[in-house]
């Protein structure tokens, strides 16, 4: 019998589409670990990981907050080592949910992205 993929959701317990998320993964009997990213932290080799799944542009949350309320020369001239370095001194910059599912990864959150990879 296949073991079934491990499976980790990133974000902040707070944020109402993390609430969305872990209620979708609850209502659908998958179990899962929570790594809340604003308390615990992120590793700069996880963001650079899912950056090269991704790209850095999808995991950079430019519509929030935390990001707006940046100076101008923080965000100007975007890069991937600069969204990286932003994320990981404010990991509320971070969209979410990043869930890991052994291995591969989903930013944000769809009830079709995430039938889809537990279908």
């Amino acid at each position: 019998m296949a073991r079934p993929p491990s499976v980790t959701i990133y974000g902040i317990k707070a944020c109402d589409t993390m609430k969305k998320a872990r209620t979708w993964l609850d209502d659908h009997g998958i179990a899962y670990a929570f790594h809340d990213y604003k308390t615990a932290g992120i590793e700069r080799a996880r963001l650079e990981t899912w950056a090269a799944q991704v790209g850095w542009e999808l995991l950079l949350n430019r519509s929030g907050t935390t990001f707006r309320k940046l100076p101008e020369a923080d965000k100007a001239d975007l890069d991937e080592t600069k969204a990286i370095a932003l994320m990981l001194g404010q990991p509320s910059m971070i969209r979410r949910p990043v869930l890991d599912v052994g291995g591969g990864v989903i930013v944000g959150f769809t009830p079709h992205a995430y039938a889809a990879s537990f279908g």
